[in-house]
């Protein structure tokens, strides 16, 4: 998985993070936590679900938002931006999150018919966080004002 480094800071703004599973032979289980698997204080949580073939999904950037995305069941693909470099990632495990920093253009398409995918977010929806124009999101990012 490639990383985008984060100007200033030199923390990725994506990078892939396992999960540790635990169970028996009843079944498996994942816990995610605050400050441990999921690297910040999570406000939100929503699923994306039902999503018809062909459809691509996403098409914005956040500001300032920090998520990992995890493939609960089933399979899509991630397409990242961040402005200089692109990568894809198939998510299609629950063990693994994506997480994805600001500032990153975010593009899923490729759904499986069963596909569920959860997302924990730092902060609650803002509709003023969202870049939702890719035009806008490259002048954003090329910009020394961020």
């Amino acid at each position: 998985m490639k990383t985008f480094p984060q100007q200033n800071t030199g923390f990725p703004l994506v990078q892939l993070i396992d999960f540790a599973i635990r169970g028996d032979h009843r079944g498996s289980l994942i816990a995610l936590e605050t400050k441990r698997e999921i690297p910040f204080a999570i406000a939100r949580v929503y699923y994306v679900f039902g999503t018809q073939p062909g459809v691509v999904r996403g098409l914005h950037a956040h500001k300032t938002l920090r998520q990992v995305c995890v493939a609960v069941c089933g399979s899509l693909r991630m397409v990242l931006d961040n402005g200089f470099e692109r990568a894809e990632v198939i998510l299609n495990r629950p063990d693994k999150g994506l997480f994805i920093g600001p500032g990153v253009w975010i593009e899923m398409d490729n759904f499986s018919p069963d596909c569920v995918m959860m997302v924990l977010a730092d902060a609650p929806y803002e509709e003023i966080n969202y870049i939702r124009d890719k035009k806008q999101f490259l002048s954003y990012v090329h910009s020394s004002n961020r």
